[in-house]
């Protein structure tokens, strides 16, 4: 059984910087690369940030590059999103997602595991 547990979200003022974490357990999930999403209310769930198995694998959403960086420790299990420079505009749930197939996809349909999401708010 896969887990995925989401951490570090609150509520925080524009400018302000969050770092989310998201555990894994059971299956090796080590191996596969992760992804983060975020769902604001109202609006589809979007792809945020990407991190592959290898060194240096990494993608990004034109909205949050520059501001947000994605980074795994294998040894936890755990892939963080250090958020800086938040914006109002990223206010929303935020999930962690494994795709065992493609790491950088950023179709959600693409995604086997998710977490149950964490929620940040950005107040203006």
């Amino acid at each position: 059984q896969v887990s995925l547990v989401e951490s570090g979200g609150g509520l925080v003022q524009a400018g302000d910087s969050l770092r989310l974490s998201c555990a894994a357990s059971g299956r090796a999930l080590s191996s596969y690369g992760r992804s983060w999403f975020r769902q604001a209310p109202g609006k589809e769930r979007e792809f945020v940030a990407a991190i592959g198995w290898g060194a240096g694998l990494t993608a990004y959403a034109d909205s949050v590059k520059g501001r947000f960086t994605i980074s795994r420790d294998n040894a936890k299990n755990t892939v963080y999103l250090q958020m800086n420079g938040l914006k109002p505009e990223d206010t929303a749930v935020y999930y962690c997602a494994v795709n065992i197939r493609a790491w950088n996809s950023r179709r959600d349909q693409d995604y086997d595991y998710w977490g149950q999401g964490t929620q940040v708010t950005v107040s203006s």
